[in-house]
This record gives structure tokens, sequence and C-alpha cells, in this order.
């Protein structure tokens, strides 16, 4: 049976009255976010534009609650939990990897020390949160690496070489994005991924019905991801034990169909 928390829809009236009177305290931060939400929807309809705008306000106020971490301390937890996964699970200093909404470098200071001089590439809509990647660079000493940052306003990945990537790693992205938006990645992604590489990407998972919470969340059955991958040629794997990690989200991992 589907754990309980898997099967809600955040989105149903029932639920956030629910949540409400559970919680007290999140309903003004939850009303300041709608009010934003319909504020930036009217102002821009298509979503990389709409999410340009949300990730421009929160920036102004802080980078690391920006890219989903309440203090520094979190932002730096939630980036080693990012870092050793992958080292754990096959990444090594001779990959060429490409993180796909790299924000300001949470988890990608650590992959650029790590991975030999510019074999790191890292790319993001928001040219706000560039910027502080950016500065992360500068504090962290790593100009010397020689990282690529690119700003994107779509995830084509058309400027990038074919054959290229053997590491692709997306964290906290398809969480924010609607179908389509996933669709395109995955129908792009397979022709930079080198023979033998992998994608990773982490999504909010639901067993229950697919849902949204305003235009900023999004929920989504592992089959529907799976699915999707497969209809573009590649091969979809949930990765279990990243289960066990302490964070909210699931992750699948992607590889050419002919790799496995």
């Amino acid at each position: 049976m589907p754990k309980p928390q898997l099967r809600k829809n955040r989105s149903s009236l029932r639920h956030k009255l629910r949540h409400a009177v559970r919680h007290p305290e999140r309903i003004p931060p939850y009303l300041r976010r709608a009010v934003r939400d319909t504020w930036l929807g009217l102002r821009h309809r298509d979503h990389v534009a709409y999410y340009r705008a949300v990730m421009a306000a929160d920036s102004a106020r802080s980078p690391e609650r920006a890219v989903g971490s309440r203090s520094e301390e979190r932002w730096l937890a939630l980036g080693q939990m990012q870092f050793d996964y992958l080292v754990e699970h096959g990444l090594r200093p001779q990959d060429r990897m490409l993180e796909i909404g790299c924000g300001n470098l949470r988890a990608g200071w650590r992959f650029i020390d790590y991975l030999e001089p510019g074999h790191y590439y890292g790319v993001d809509i928001s040219p706000d949160i560039l910027l502080e990647a950016r500065r992360t660079l500068v504090r962290r000493g790593l100009r010397d690496r020689l990282p690529h940052l690119a700003l994107v306003e779509n995830l084509t990945l058309d400027f990038l070489p074919s054959d290229w990537f053997t590491v692709v790693h997306a964290h906290s992205v398809f969480s924010h994005s609607p179908l389509e938006v996933i669709d395109e990645c995955l129908a792009n992604v397979g022709r930079v991924l080198a023979p033998g590489g992998f994608f990773d990407f982490t999504f909010d998972r639901t067993e229950g019905t697919e849902h949204q919470v305003l235009r900023e969340d999004f929920y989504y059955r592992t089959e529907t991801l799976v699915s999707l991958a497969e209809r573009h040629g590649l091969t979809a794997r949930f990765m279990d034990d990243w289960e066990r990690r302490p964070h909210g989200q699931s992750k699948i991992r992607v590889t050419h169909a002919a790799a496995t």
C-alpha cells in the first residue's frame, strides 16, 4: 500500500484546511506565496519567465532559500548529500558533468572541486542565481578549476556537444517543472549523454493523483516519468536507496536503452 503522505493531494481544499489547522503559523507565508503566484502568473504566461521572476525575488532575499535551503548549514548539508550520493554511485574525477539547474552551486562547488579542471558545466534559467553561483566560485577559491556556467531559456540543450557528458544531474528541478518542460529535457538529454553515461534527477513523488501547488511545486507518479523517458528511447530506474536520505524528494536514474 502507498504510504499515506504519498497519497496526499496538496492542492485540494481539504488538505489545505487540515494543514492550516495543524500549522497555523504557515498560513501567512502561504498567503504571500499565493499572492505572488497570482501576480507573477498574470505578468508571465510561460513557465520559464514565471520561474525566473520567482528566483529573482527569492535570490534578492536569500540565495540559500532561493534554492530551497533554510540556512547556510542546511545549504551545505544538502550539497554534501548530493555529492556523497553521486560519488557512491559512480561519479569519478575524470567524468564530464552537466548540472541542470545548478543554482548557486549548492552541490556544484563540491563537484567542481572534485572533477578534473574544465569538466563541470552548470546551466540555469535564472540570471540572478547564476550571479550567486559566480560569487560561490570566488568564495570557495575555485576559479582555477575552469567551470562552465551558462544561462539557458529552455532545456533543449542545443548548444552543448553530442555524446559528451558522462554524468548529467538535476536536483530539485523537475519538482518545479510542468510535464512539458520535463518532456523537453528528456527528449534532448539523450543526445548530449555519452554512451554508458547516466542522468540522475529528483522529483516530488505522489502515488495518488498527480497535482501541483500554485505554479511552483509539481507532484508526479514514478511511472509517469519512467514512461516519458522510455518514449524518448531511454531507460529509467527508480533509485530506492535515495529514499533513505534526509530529503523529501525521490530520484530516478536514466540511461541510454542500449546501456542496460
